[in-house]
């Protein structure tokens, strides 16, 4: 529960602090519009990590 609230509050950080005048980042007003991109991107650099669960658990 803490962690969504967390990943919640990092969000509407994101939200709040956006570039307004950013050619290369246009501002989305839409809050739910912003939450759907953040997702989106978050899942996106989800996948290009290469998993590798033998370094988490060497001595």
């Amino acid at each position: 529960m803490n962690s969504h609230r967390n990943e919640l509050f990092r969000t509407l950080w994101q939200f709040l602090n956006q570039p307004v005048f950013d050619s290369k980042s246009p501002t989305i007003l839409n809050p739910h519009r912003f939450w759907y991109l953040q997702r989106l991107h978050h899942l996106e650099r989800c996948w290009s990590r290469t998993y590798r669960p033998e370094e988490r658990f060497r001595n």
